[in-house]
């Protein structure tokens, strides 16, 4: 047993430049893991001034001086966060309130409509059944109504970080922008002058995670605009909290836009029964959705790392457990990470006697 441990850590342990690399790894798992809530301000920022650092090299590389160049993107991140918190903040509050005033109604509407299966259905559907499901649905309405009324008395807290967010992030983006090249400086004057491991490891995951951070929000963007236009020309209620839903979904691979799909349907259905128009938008979401997965994805997509549809479920399931939406959200770019780290990882292969 020691001889095989001995065996495997000379393998893959040998090489100094793989200890640093562990080292560091364990050390910034460490640190998101248990400081993560404290320095989320911090990890916010940097992740923005990631996604925006691209195109301040590419206004440098149009013969921008650096700080003009970095005066007009946080400008352009500025009017954007304006924008979203004057103008869709407000509408998605506005619709989100009136579907929870409008619940009730439609809960009863979709209550008679369940009385009636067993009369219609007599061989698939029983009267206790049917019983049995109302009572279900009425306590976890229940229980979204105990959640909602907590929510709204311990508000006072999240209102206080979120003036904090809004406070501090734009700050944090702003000089990580302007002291990005500093910053990366006083970075590696802590690493070993010998660092090719480390250096190619680095190079391919800003790359790698760069594509994808930009890419998945331009996917998150152009489907939630797309789907908001499509639902308001079709006249369905709640069109922005329903396009909201669409554009975040895509943040979970596979069963995102399966998920979402369920209250799209259910609303369009309490709007118009099932009718003509019914099936007019859940054809043309049907279309979104497959020109997203079939066209839109593979453009944005296509110098990324491709995983394994099973690596991407067990990197959303696990990353999705320790960090919520953001571990979501960077579940694919961390296992691209590891992905990364295995490729490069040196190892010394075990000599193997000639055969006689």
């Amino acid at each position: 047993m020691f001889k095989v441990l001995r065996d495997w850590i000379q393998r893959y342990f040998s090489d100094e430049e793989a200890v640093v690399l562990a080292v560091l790894l364990v050390l910034a798992f460490t640190i998101v893991l248990t400081l993560g809530g404290m320095l989320a301000p911090v990890l916010a920022g940097l992740v923005l001034a990631f996604l925006m650092q691209g195109l301040v090299v590419q206004l440098e590389r149009l013969h921008m001086p650096e700080g003009a160049a970095v005066g007009v993107v946080f400008a352009l991140f500025m009017g954007a966060l304006a924008l979203f918190l004057l103008v869709l903040v407000p509408l998605l509050w506005h619709q989100l309130i009136t579907l929870f005033n409008e619940l009730p109604g439609m809960l009863a509407k979709w209550q008679s409509l369940l009385l009636l299966l067993p009369e219609r259905y007599p061989h698939l559907v029983s009267d206790e059944q049917v019983l049995q499901a109302i009572e279900a649905a009425r306590g976890e309405i229940g229980k979204f109504g105990q959640w909602a009324l907590t929510f709204s008395l311990s508000s006072l807290p999240l209102l206080v970080n979120m003036m904090i967010y809004l406070v501090l992030v734009p700050i944090l983006v702003f000089f990580f922008l302007k002291d990005r090249r500093m910053i990366g400086r006083w970075a590696r004057g802590y690493l070993p002058k010998e660092r090719t491991l480390i250096t190619r490891v680095a190079e391919e995951m800003n790359r790698q995670i760069a594509n994808y951070i930009r890419g998945k929000v331009i996917e998150i963007f152009i489907c939630g605009v797309v789907t908001y236009i499509a639902f308001v020309t079709m006249g369905l209620n709640y069109s922005a909290l329903l396009a909201m839903l669409v554009g975040i979904s895509v943040v979970v691979p596979y069963v995102g836009a399966v998920v979402v799909t369920v209250p799209v349907a259910l609303i369009a259905l309490f709007q118009w029964g099932w009718s003509d128009q019914f099936i007019y938008l859940m054809a043309v979401y049907g279309i979104i959705q497959t020109l997203d997965g079939n066209v839109l994805v593979p453009l944005l997509f296509s110098q990324t790392v491709s995983l394994h549809p099973v690596a991407i479920i067990c990197a959303v399931l696990l990353f999705g457990g320790l960090w919520g939406f953001w571990g979501i959200f960077f579940a694919i770019p961390l296992a691209t990470l590891f992905k990364a780290v295995l490729d490069a990882w040196p190892r010394n292969e075990p000599t193997v006697a000639p055969l006689l």
